[in-house]
């Protein structure tokens, strides 16, 4: 079975009614890493890479494992930074590959249950407007909401409306989970549970990648 066809049997909603997908030949990776992340570099030298097109959108498949154990991600092609005001992990990322959209053979990680991890879409939503509709939960405890949201980007939007967030400048790392049932988490100084988190032992957007790229080597 091919790479696609193992995508398509775990994710059979992606292609909706009526559509079709091209889908090209399977190629190995050639564009080389990333020098500071080590596990993301090694899991995309293992690396098999299928173009497909959907509708005029053009996507990578990038898979990985043996022939009875693959497990990969659909992907946007690469995206060239011009004036995103994202840190140098995010950067770095985008010159290889432009995010994810769906995922086969999955294994538990902080990616987990995401519609968009590290994609250009992520960083489109309206992380104000998400913390507005939310201001209630610090209201409650007499607070107010613990962070600037314009110092503050999506990297990952969850299937629930949760978000992972990053510090435009430093990478720094947060959740904003109002439905959530994460482990390894801690209420971010000044805001009470269930609203803005910080993942214990994953302080920033480059060790986030490096975990999460650690678990999908695994096999």
């Amino acid at each position: 079975m091919r790479d696609w066809e193992q995508l398509l049997h775990e994710v059979s909603w992606f292609l909706r009614p009526g559509e079709s997908a091209v889908v090209g030949e399977a190629q190995p990776w050639t564009r080389g890493s990333i020098d500071d992340m080590p596990e993301l570099s090694a899991l995309l030298d293992s690396t098999t890479l299928t173009p497909v097109t959907v509708g005029g959108n053009a996507y990578e498949l990038l898979a990985w494992g043996s022939l009875n154990d693959r497990r990969g991600w659909l992907c946007h092609p690469p995206h060239e930074v011009d004036g995103d005001l994202v840190p140098q992990a995010h950067e770095g990322f985008w010159r290889l590959c432009g995010g994810m959209v769906e995922r086969f053979g999955e294994p538990d990680t902080w990616w987990t249950n995401q519609n968009e991890v590290l994609t250009v879409d992520a960083t489109r939503v309206r992380i104000a407007d998400a913390l507005t509709d939310y201001a209630w939960l610090w209201e409650d405890d007499g607070l107010e909401v613990s962070i600037n949201s314009d110092e503050y980007y999506a990297v990952a939007v969850e299937a629930n409306g949760n978000l992972t967030l990053a510090h435009r400048d430093d990478g720094r790392l947060v959740l904003f989970a109002p439905d959530h049932a994460f482990t390894g988490v801690t209420p971010l100084a000044g805001s009470p549970p269930y609203s803005l988190l910080t993942i214990d032992d994953v302080p920033d957007l480059a060790t986030w990648i490096e975990v999460c790229a650690a678990a999908w080597r695994q096999q």
